[in-house]
Parts: structure tokens; C-alpha cells; sequence
């Protein structure tokens, strides 16, 4: 028996866009909830949200279920931090702030086997196998396996060409709040120059035959991304979703006591 089949790499290869949403709540029953919103893929953010790699677990294994897809950001490209998220049974990755093209295979090698990387082989016990239940797992896995990496400086722009010369990379994402902070933009990702840059990254990732991915709050803006090229777009955090929620409806319902 082969690793699982995995339907968002197939996805962003035939260039079929993805709408995602975040999740930083860091719980199970959070998750489960965002399951039936029926998003194509779901971020379990390992980097910002309050996870380690149990609850991680029992969130992947709860997207699994559904109809969306588990992504995990994990907090930094560490091989045995992508080594633990993968033997959890994520199949597709995050990492954050990836500047150069070394740092970007150094992560591919991370999430393969050998000879082709230098991922451990102790998955036999490990719930991506489930357990041992799929024997082949070793010999199957590395095609299965999404790494998706963070361009989100200066730095990474200018070094773009070579991260997306890197086999193995299935996907850039463009990091807009860090990438305006460090263009001197701070909070204003929506400034002119940072939109260019922006416009002009998805451009060459798409040119390279890689999956351009990118985080906006605003769905006038998802179109605009969608329309340059963007594959997988998240359009939302279920943490502000719940606080914009809460305070409208808070807002409203003393307005009935005015």
C-alpha cells in the first residue's frame, strides 16, 4: 500500500486555485468547526498560533476527516521540526522566512527520504503510517509530500529566481505583513510599492511553474491575487473571524439599549 494520495499538491500542479483559510486557536474543537465551512485547505499555524506538536496532531487528524485540507506552518524549517510534523501525517508544509535558494532545498531534503533527502525512517510507528498499516510508505511518500516555502523579505525577493529553481518546491507564498514591515512599510501591506512587488513575485512564480500562494483579509483583494495568479489564497483567521463577529454583534446589540 502506496502513501496517501495527495489532493492539494495534485491541485496546485494543474493550477486549480485553492481558498484557504488560518487557524490560530490552537485547538481541536476549533478546527473541527472550520471543517464545515468547506475551505479547500486549512492552516494550522505552528509559527504564530499556540500549537506544539500534539495539539498539531490533533488538528491535522481532524482536517483529515473532512473535505478540506491540512497545511501546517511549522515555527522554522529545523529537520526535526519538519521530521515531527510529517511523522504526525501532515503532507503539506509552510516554512517560514526562507531567503535563499540553499535554505529552500536544505527544507525539500528535509521532507524526503533518502537517497533523495535526509528525512529519518521512523515513521513505521508514527500515525502517518498508521502505525505500520501502510508498508510502503517509505518508498511512496516523497511524491506525496507539498512543501510550500515563505518569501516574506527583501531578501527573499532578490534571491526569488533561485528558490524557485529548487526541485522539489511546490509552492512560494508571499508573506505581505513581514514583507511591507521589511520594505519599510510597517502594518501597510497594502502600500503601492509593496503591491508591485507583490504583483511582480506572483508573476514569476507562476512563470516558474510553481504555485503562487499569498494571505489577504480582504476578498476584493483575493480577486485581484486570483486574477495576477495565485493558486492557494487564504482569506481569512478564524481568531479575527470570531473577535470581528463577537464585536458586531456586542456593538449592535447595545445599540437596542440606546
Amino acid at each position: 500500500m502506496p502513501a496517501p494520495h495527495n489532493p492539494f499538491k495534485a491541485a496546485l500542479a494543474n493550477k486549480q486555485p485553492q481558498i484557504g483559510c488560518w487557524m490560530c486557536f490552537g485547538e481541536t474543537i476549533g478546527a473541527e468547526l472550520m471543517t464545515t465551512a468547506n475551505f479547500d485547505w486549512l492552516l494550522v499555524d505552528g509559527e504564530h498560533g499556540p500549537n506544539d506538536i500534539r495539539s498539531i496532531t490533533d488538528q491535522v487528524r481532524v482536517v483529515d476527516q473532512s473535505h478540506s485540507h491540512a497545511v501546517v506552518r511549522v515555527p522554522i524549517g529545523a529537520d526535526w521540526v519538519l521530521k515531527q510534523v510529517l511523522d504526525a501525517g501532515a503532507q503539506s508544509v509552510l516554512v517560514p522566512m526562507v531567503d535563499t535558494g540553499a535554505q529552500a532545498e536544505a527544507i525539500v531534503r528535509a521532507c524526503r527520504y533518502a537517497p533523495d533527502g535526509v528525512r529519518g525512517m521512523g515513521g513505521y510507528g508514527a500515525r502517518v503510517t498508521q502505525f505500520g498499516a501502510i508498508p510502503d510508505y517509505g518508498t511512496t511518500a516523497n511524491a506525496q509530500i507539498c512543501v510550500l516555502v515563505q518569501a516574506e523579505t527583501r531578501t527573499a525577493i532578490e534571491n526569488l529566481d533561485d528558490i524557485l529553481a529548487v526541485d522539489g518546491v511546490d509552492g512560494v507564498f508571499i508573506g505581505p505583513a513581514d514583507l511591507s514591515a521589511d520594505m519599510g512599510f510597517p502594518e501597510n501591506p497594502n502600500a503601492p510599492e509593496v503591491q508591485a512587488v507583490i504583483a511582480d513575485a506572483i508573476a514569476r512564480i507562476a512563470a516558474a511553474g510553481k504555485a503562487p500562494g499569498i494571505i489577504t483579509l480582504s476578498l476584493e483583494q483575493a480577486k485581484t491575487y486570483l486574477d495576477l495568479g495565485a493558486t492557494f489564497v487564504a482569506v481569512g483567521i478564524d481568531t479575527v473571524i470570531l473577535a470581528n463577529a463577537a464585536r458586531t454583534l456586542s456593538k449592535a446589540a447595545k445599540a437596542l439599549i440606546d
